[in-house]
């Protein structure tokens, strides 16, 4: 855990609202240290399969658990790493995809959102929708209307888990359990391999890094390799629908939905 030294002091800003949102969530609906734990436990695992994963080692339940407090509930393993990256996506026309025959490649984004800070954010009061919850289900919702979809019909997701805490409220904003029940959705294996939504598969923000600009693309390309069939090791099971979630304090929400594409 040496390695992960300095990777949480490269969001010691952010530490702060992170940790009270998870605190809240504590105190409404009983969700336990124990369970914002085995977020982390879940993406260094998933992480261990991603070949361009900052950190590729996996880690006990106990480990995440016992590592150095960052800000209660948050240890170091449940706090993203400062990182360096890069990205690149291309957008093409179907004309262009036809042209090259390059339809057993092409994805297509069927729905994308983005929202800024409501009245809410603040107002409120709550932690939880300082750090983005309001902006979440909003732009999920407008997503979810646009392709004509809902969460039950998504695959894999690759969601802003730049603490565990947030990838928990994350869910609960996307749609992909009913707002309280995330500790349900965490304790049953539902986001995870086996379960009914694999969530962050590339080992997330947690494990995979954090280069903020690039960030999104990494996201991105993760979830263009799923639906593509290439993801190797960490490929999700016939994986058709897709959703990504970035936010940044700020604020901006940005909720996409991909899709295989189909001549």
């Amino acid at each position: 855990m040496d390695t992960l030294k300095e990777s949480a002091e490269g969001r010691r800003s952010n530490r702060p609202g992170a940790g009270n949102a998870g605190r809240e969530h504590m105190e409404r609906y009983g969700t336990t240290a124990e369970q914002f734990a085995k977020i982390g436990w879940k993406n260094h695992k998933h992480s261990v399969n991603n070949p361009y994963s900052q950190f590729q080692d996996e880690y006990s339940l106990e480990d995440i658990l016992k590592a150095p407090m960052v800000y209660d509930p948050l240890t170091k393993l449940q706090c993203c790493p400062t990182s360096d990256g890069a990205g690149a996506a291309i957008l093409a026309s179907e004309a262009f995809v036809r042209k090259h025959k390059l339809e057993g490649k092409a994805v297509e984004i069927i729905g994308q959102a983005m929202t800024t800070d409501f009245e809410s954010t603040f107002d409120t009061k709550s932690a939880i929708k300082l750090v983005g919850s309001d902006m979440t289900k909003k732009a999920a919702q407008k997503v979810y209307e646009q392709a004509g979809i809902g969460p039950e019909n998504v695959d894999v997701v690759e969601l802003h888990d730049c603490f565990s805490c947030n990838e928990l409220i994350t869910y609960e904003g996307l749609g992909l359990t009913p707002e309280g029940t995330a500790e349900k959705f965490i304790v049953e294996g539902d986001n995870t391999y086996g379960g009914r939504v694999v969530t962050n598969p590339s080992g997330g923000l947690l494990s995979k890094g954090h280069p903020l600009g690039a960030t999104g693309l990494a996201q991105c390309a993760e979830l263009v390799g799923q639906l593509r069939g290439a993801a190797g090791a960490r490929q999700v099971s016939d994986a058709r629908i897709a959703l990504q979630h970035n936010i940044g304090m700020g604020s901006a929400g940005v909720v996409t939905v991909y899709k295989r594409w189909s001549a």
